[in-house]
């Protein structure tokens, strides 16, 4: 498959759109074309250790949940293990891809998969997504009535402020009296700038309507889960079940306040990877997460709120599996999919 034609399918499978802002996503390195993909390397994290198994095993493209390129790179050398990364998978005409929170956010995501782990439940999630295009621009929409006396004036100086959109006017009959209703889009800066004019006006400026545009949020897509049990269980339970669907021996553990290990969990709220960011606040009896800040466990803890760490990565690498299934599938089995054997996590119990 042409590696161009794999990006787009790829970015069909997962819209790069629903990534965080901050995140650096999509194709991060690309051989020169054409570069045909044969085979697709998937990995949670990128390291030497795994390029070199990728080239071993003959990869076109690396697929790496985590960006190996986040911050810019000022230069290309041998010297730093992420620049070696870049000229190896050029000298061997590998290309890698990023999805991260992308994948974090989908309903067959990331998340989706933990919530797994915690046994029959239904799940919402912690920070919708909202849709990533709408057909209205700005942010906000203001509306106002007009007579034919100031609405020239009016118009024409609207028509000379930057950033305004779907300027339309109708005829409207207001106390008995025919007016003309304008309403026009606006960004979150011109809307300063059309409420200032309107305002030297004091009869169109009470007759003034502003109204925030927000884009629909998207069902079962979103950052985080909150996570409802079908059943009650204890919080042993729920451990034993998070460690046999991560294959982890261990896990860190925070009880809650006032709770122990035979207090029942019915609302768990997990976030994989790093989730104090979206975890916190949420009312659970349970948080699940790679890692959380000593502060914000504390936190959790003093309102009763039970914290299980497994690791940043341990909480993402298990849903490769699932991934190369389902990749496979959307793909129509045109390529090679494997997962890496050499990824891991860093962190060990020693």
């Amino acid at each position: 498959m042409d590696l161009r034609e794999l990006v787009s399918a790829l970015n069909d499978f997962a819209s790069l759109s629903l990534a965080e802002s901050w995140d650096n996503v999509g194709l991060l390195v690309e051989p020169s074309p054409p570069h045909t993909v044969n085979t697709l390397f998937l990995t949670n994290d990128l390291t030497e250790e795994v390029m070199e198994e990728a080239v071993q095993k003959a990869a076109d493209l690396i697929l790496s949940y985590h960006p190996p390129i986040f911050t810019p790179l000022k230069r290309v050398t041998w010297k730093t293990w992420k620049e070696r990364l870049v000229v190896r998978a050029l000298e061997h005409r590998i290309g890698i891809y990023s999805p991260h929170t992308a994948y974090d956010a989908i309903p067959h995501g990331v998340n989706n998969w933990l919530t797994k782990g915690l046994g029959a439940c239904t799940s919402v999630p912690l920070r919708p997504s909202t849709a990533p295009r709408y057909p209205t621009e700005g942010t906000h929409r203001v509306e106002f009535c007009a007579d034919t006396e100031h609405l020239d004036t009016v118009l024409s100086k609207i028509k000379d402020l930057k950033e305004i959109f779907c300027l339309t006017t109708l005829p409207a009959r207001v106390e008995g009296e025919e007016q003309t209703r304008v309403s026009l889009n606006c960004s979150q800066k011109a809307l300063l700038e059309v409420v200032a004019l309107l305002s030297q006006n004091s009869l169109l400026y009470h007759k003034t309507e502003i109204l925030l545009l927000q884009k629909p949020l998207l069902p079962h897509t979103g950052m985080g889960r909150l996570c409802t049990l079908s059943e009650p269980v204890s919080l042993s339970d729920i451990i034993a079940r998070i460690k046999s669907h991560l294959k982890l021996p261990h896990i860190r553990l925070a009880v809650g306040m006032g709770k122990t290990l035979e207090s029942p969990v019915k609302k768990a709220a997990l976030c994989a990877g790093s989730g104090s960011s979206i975890l916190k606040g949420t009312e659970a009896d349970l948080y699940l997460t790679g890692e959380m800040s000593h502060h914000d466990v504390l936190d959790a803890v003093a309102n009763g709120i039970s914290v299980v760490l497994c690791e940043h990565s341990n909480t993402e690498r298990g849903f490769l599996s699932e991934l190369c299934d389902m990749l496979a599938s959307h793909l129509h089995y045109k390529i090679n999919i494997i997962v890496s054997e050499k990824d891991r996590d860093p962190l060990q119990v020693a």
